[in-house]
């Protein structure tokens, strides 16, 4: 995004998120608060260099500043001297001590008791939904938030071949603990295939090998399977696919964003933290109700608690896909 040479010259506000792709997209409608309140200081985002696009798409974003986590070390001198410095990354200390050794004006960010300069923030709630928590940071630190400004325009170009209205199976997740097994992805591809729909594998880069056993398990064809880092190009798959099966990890957040109906599969995180939003009828939250870790090396057996047959249902009660009539 272009910053007026006035605004350049001001003292920035800069936002650390420097975590992964659902991360960046529930902290949206923080974003699009900050650039409000402060509309003569240009918004620097301390997040991954592989999200900028999506950063970008969200008209909040002036510059992002490439930041690969806490472990990555001092942030970079363009991040310095903020006029505010905002905690999107977590509650500290860390994060705090991080921001806080760039010298802002003002730090934004949860109290915590190892951080003295963050006294006078928000409490930390463990238990609140992420959008809720960052919009509810910035309220409480006088910067109005509205947490359902979530939406984002499908990136610009044309649609991918054989996207439009198809049925899209994200497989993959961060954990082993959120992986649905792939012969249950590779029994809904078959069920929408019979159904006449096209059926398309998405997957990361470290996840093609997964992809490719489900789509020969469903014996679709090996053009079936949409794999590659490009975060732009998921998007613009995601955005003209006809609906999406999940687990709960950065597309469900992408197919909330871009209003593409959604089937999304819950594990050892309840959805009222990482699920879609109410009021959304578009997107379907799967949970058998149990708790545990996001982290685990194997299957969370409230994930394993899920169905074939709830999938299919759920997909079979899914509104059609409702950009047009929601823009």
């Amino acid at each position: 995004m272009a910053v007026s040479t006035s605004r350049a010259a001001r003292p920035p506000v800069v936002v650390l998120r420097a975590l992964g792709l659902g991360d960046l997209l529930t902290g949206v409608p923080a974003l699009r608060a900050l650039a409000d309140a402060f509309p003569d200081h240009p918004l620097l985002l301390a997040c991954p260099a592989t999200l900028a696009p999506l950063a970008d798409l969200s008209g909040a974003v002036d510059e992002v500043i490439p930041t690969a986590g806490l472990a990555d070390g001092p942030l970079r001198p363009r991040l310095h001297h903020a006029a505010v410095a905002v905690n999107l990354h977590g509650r500290g200390p860390e994060s705090h001590q991080l921001l806080l050794a760039t010298a802002p004006e003002r730090l934004v960010g949860f109290a915590h008791p190892d951080v003295p300069a963050s006294a006078g923030g928000p409490r930390w709630r463990a238990d609140e939904h992420e959008v809720t928590r960052w919009c509810r940071l910035l309220t409480e630190s006088g910067i109005p938030a509205e947490e359902g400004r979530l939406d984002l325009s499908p990136p610009p170009g044309p649609p991918p071949a054989g996207a439009a209205g198809a049925t899209l199976i994200h497989p993959g997740a961060g954990s082993p603990a959120r992986r649905w097994p792939p012969e249950r992805f590779a029994a809904v591809a078959r069920a929408e295939r019979a159904k006449g729909r096209q059926v398309l594998i998405s997957a990361g880069p470290r996840e093609a090998g997964l992809a490719r056993t489900i789509a020969a398990a469903a014996d679709l064809p090996a053009a079936a399977v949409r794999a590659g880092g490009d975060v732009l190009a998921l998007a613009r798959l995601v955005a003209a696919a006809g609906r999406v099966v999940c687990g709960d990890t950065g597309v469900a957040h992408l197919a909330t964003a871009l209003g593409t109906p959604s089937v999304v599969l819950f594990g050892p995180v309840s959805p009222a933290r990482w699920g879609p939003p109410p009021g959304r009828p578009w997107h379907r939250a799967l949970w058998a109700g149990r708790s545990g870790s996001p982290h685990g090396q194997v299957l969370d057996p409230g994930l394993a608690a899920l169905t074939v047959d709830q999938v299919l249902e759920a997909l079979a009660d899914l509104p059609a896909a409702t950009r047009l009539a929601r823009a």
